[in-house]
């Protein structure tokens, strides 16, 4: 591809500060552990029988500590005597067929030989009930043939509505075991009834109609971090994940300004995000019904750097940026990404923005697209990913602010550093 001659010009950036925020950091010591006591008092609640078959139900989010949750699950049910398998619960993720939703649980670590159990993805869904006169509640046909179904899952903030339930077990109950035909009738109904309403009461149908028995809920730290995992019953399902909901909110993490001329993003993906770049911490959400997110932060120009590896080229969200590089296009599978986008009517998610070469150009650009501002003027900001907010770069027009902040440690002042390729080298790289 040619580009213009002006973005082959030198250009000299400001130098960045290293900055990391202290956070609350609470955490659970012993995953395994509180994993199992989780899984037992849940499935004594539900009456589990030697003999009985569970549907475990699995998503596409990169939680902290999947796999041993999962695996931890598997073996506490067998050594309780029941038969286990994974259902993924994912909607319409993986291009909405069973071999790519198997495939995103393998590149989360879930596999059938690591985990001790089969995995059933069939996409096929039977409709249980309708509620609100019109709208199909759908359940996997594979969970629907256990005796028993649960689910793990992370509670936190939703990417596109807010309310007492967001994202978490009552979301992933109907889109996520609802399969496509559950993630379509949802997205498309709640345009209608509201996201937050028809939630609860596709949820609350599901409770009473099928054999869905509860959760192990999960909630992390602003450090990505396990800090709480509790046996979430079916039974008392909306309280329970309200209240998690609540605790989450407080661990959220956000940067601490709420104006920025550039954000920089060095990675996006469903395993980071649903929206593959959290609106929460971007202020970017710009379709149909979507909350306004933009009383989080403010960024006249967004970039986006790379795709994560376990995404597998599904770059939703990557349309709320402003600027790409040639690397996320290269890595773009359009045809799971629109997939992703059009079940969730989230269409802006997939548009394709202005490309440039690579990193260093792809920042340039924020910087030259602001009108005259002068580079060492512009507050720029440069994140690893949505999901890890707390640790960045700041241009040294934000370093007045940030030596007031007591939250903000500022650990080194540098010039930004490419490789020859143009590829950004960000301090976080040198400690993994």
């Amino acid at each position: 591809m040619r580009y213009p001659p002006f973005i082959e010009d030198d250009f000299d950036f400001p130098a960045f500060a290293h900055v990391r925020m202290k956070r609350p950091r609470p955490r659970v010591d012993d995953v395994a552990a509180h994993t199992a006591d989780a899984v037992a008092a849940l499935m004594r609640d539900a009456g589990l029988r030697t003999g009985d078959r569970v549907a475990l139900g699995v998503g596409s989010r990169g939680i902290a500590n999947l796999a041993l949750m999962v695996r931890t699950t598997v073996a506490t049910l067998r050594q309780m005597g029941a038969r286990v398998f994974i259902v993924p619960a994912m909607g319409s993720h993986g291009g909405a067929t069973a071999g790519g939703q198997e495939k995103v649980l393998a590149r989360l670590g879930i596999t059938a030989d690591g985990c001790g159990a089969p995995i059933r993805a069939a996409m096929q869904a039977e409709t249980v009930d309708r509620v609100c006169g019109e709208v199909p509640v759908a359940y996997a046909r594979e969970a629907l043939q256990a005796d028993h179904a649960i689910a793990i899952n992370r509670i936190k903030p939703h990417t596109k509505f807010k309310g007492e339930l967001e994202s978490g077990v009552a979301k992933m109950l109907c889109v996520g075991l609802g399969k496509h035909d559950g993630a379509l009738a949802f997205h498309r109904f709640a345009l209608k009834y509201g996201f937050a309403s028809l939630l609860r009461t596709m949820a609350e149908a599901l409770v009473q109609r099928t054999n869905f028995r509860g959760a192990i809920g999960v909630v992390e730290n602003a450090y990505d971090e396990t800090c709480r995992i509790e046996a979430v019953t079916a039974a008392h399902l909306f309280a329970q994940e309200a209240q998690l909901l609540e605790e989450a909110k407080t661990h959220l993490p956000r940067l601490p300004m709420r104006e920025l001329d550039l954000l920089v993003i060095g990675q996006i993906g469903k395993d980071i995000s649903g929206a593959g770049m959290d609106p929460n911490v971007t202020g970017r959400a710009r379709d149909l019904m979507e909350s306004d997110f933009a009383d989080q932060l403010r960024a006249t120009r967004v970039a986006v750097l790379d795709l994560s590896a376990s995404t597998g080229g599904n770059a939703i969200g990557m349309g709320n940026a402003d600027i790409i590089t040639e690397k996320v296009f290269a890595q773009l599978d359009y045809e799971t990404t629109l997939m992703n986008a059009l079940t969730s009517l989230s269409l802006h998610k997939a548009f394709i923005p202005v490309r440039l070469p690579n990193e260093r150009k792809a920042i340039q650009a924020g910087f030259t697209t602001l009108g005259p501002i002068a580079p060492r003027d512009v507050r720029a900001v440069i994140i690893r990913d949505t999901a890890h907010p707390i640790e960045f770069l700041a241009s040294t027009a934000l370093l007045e602010a940030l030596n007031d902040d007591p939250e903000a440690e500022i650990l080194a002042t540098a010039p930004l550093v490419f490789d020859a390729r143009g590829n950004l080298h960000p301090p976080w790289e040198e400690v993994g």
